[in-house]
C-alpha cells in the first residue's frame, strides 16, 4: 500500500447538504428578530428554542435550527461568555460515525481544535484545516430527517495563498468531494476590487458546495465577513423580501461568473452572499 492510499478516508461521512449548518452567533435580544429575518427573506421555519449548554465547558445559549429551502442555520444567543474556540467555526458538518470522521479529519491535514464531546442530542469536535477554517463536525443520536433542499448553499472560505493547496486538497480527500473549477483570474469585482483578479476554487461534495477565495487579505469591507452564499431563483425579489424584513443591503448586486450576487446584513449582524443565475 502506498503512503498517500494509508491516508485516504475509507468511507464518505457526510449525511447530505441539508444536515449542515452555518453557525450563527448573535446577541440574545437579536435572536428573534434575525430569525424572523431569515425566514422572511428565504422561507421556511425554525424548530423551537430551547436553552442548553452545547459547548464541553459550562455555558448556557438559546439554540434553534432554521430550515429553508436554500441551506440551513444553527442559531446560538450566548447568555454567559462563549469558551474558546466557539463562535469561531464557520459550519457544523453531520457525519455518520464522528470518531471515524475526526479521525478521517486528521488523516487529512486538520487539528483538532476540540476533541470530541458529548451535546445534549449527540457528540461534536471542532476541527481546523490549513489556512485557519474552523469547522465543527456532528453526530447525532437519533437520526434526523429533513426534506431535500431546493439548492445547496455554499460555504465562502477566504484562504491565504500559501495554504490554498493543502487546504483544497485535504478537505477534498476528507470530504471524498471533486474540484468543480479552479479559476487563477477570477474578477475582482467578486472581492470588492473590481480592477484586479483572484483565484477562485469552487469544490462539490455530499456535505455541499464549497468556494475557497485565495486572496493576499487586502479585502475591503464586507467581504471575508461572508460565511455562506445562498442560491435564490430571483435575487430582485429576494433582496425585496430582504429589506423589508429589516436587512441591509451592504453591497449592491453585480454579475460576474454567470451569476448576479449581492451581499447583505441581517439583524443581529449575520453577513451574507445571495446569488442567482444571471440570465
Amino acid at each position: 500500500m502506498q503512503p498517500s492510499a494509508a491516508r485516504e478516508p475509507k468511507a464518505n461521512y457526510a449525511v447530505g447538504p441539508q444536515y449542515d449548518t452555518t453557525h450563527v452567533y448573535v446577541a440574545p435580544a437579536d435572536v428573534d428578530r434575525f430569525v424572523e429575518s431569515f425566514v422572511a427573506t428565504f422561507g421556511g421555519k425554525s424548530t423551537k428554542q430551547v436553552i442548553a449548554t452545547v459547548t464541553p465547558t459550562p455555558s448556557s445559549t438559546t439554540s434553534q435550527l432554521v430550515l429553508t429551502p436554500v441551506g440551513s442555520i444553527s442559531v446560538f444567543g450566548f447568555k454567559t461568555p462563549i469558551p474558546y474556540p466557539f463562535g469561531h467555526e464557520r459550519t457544523g458538518y453531520l457525519v455518520t460515525d464522528i470518531d471515524a470522521a475526526v479521525r478521517a479529519a486528521k488523516e487529512a491535514g486538520a487539528g483538532v481544535l476540540v476533541t470530541t464531546f458529548p451535546d445534549p442530542i449527540g457528540r461534536d469536535a471542532v476541527v481546523q484545516w490549513p489556512g485557519g477554517v474552523n469547522m465543527q463536525l456532528y453526530w447525532h443520536t437519533n437520526v434526523p430527517s429533513y426534506p431535500d433542499l431546493q439548492t445547496v448553499p455554499e460555504n465562502r472560505v477566504y484562504v491565504p495563498s500559501e495554504k490554498a493547496a493543502e487546504f483544497v486538497k485535504g478537505f477534498v480527500t476528507f470530504s471524498k468531494g471533486s474540484i468543480v473549477s479552479d479559476d487563477a483570474k477570477a474578477p475582482g469585482i467578486e472581492i470588492g476590487r473590481p480592477n484586479d483578479s483572484y483565484r477562485r476554487i469552487r469544490i462539490t461534495s455530499k456535505f455541499g458546495r464549497m468556494t475557497v477565495l485565495v486572496t493576499d487579505g487586502r479585502l475591503p469591507y464586507p467581504y471575508g465577513h461572508e460565511l455562506a452564499g445562498y442560491e435564490v431563483t430571483s435575487l430582485d425579489d429576494t433582496l425585496v423580501k430582504a429589506k423589508a424584513a429589516g436587512v441591509s443591503v451592504l453591497v449592491e448586486p453585480y454579475t460576474a461568473d454567470n451569476r448576479r450576487a449581492a451581499i447583505v446584513q441581517f439583524p443581529g449582524g449575520y453577513v451574507a452572499e445571495i446569488h442567482a443565475a444571471a440570465h
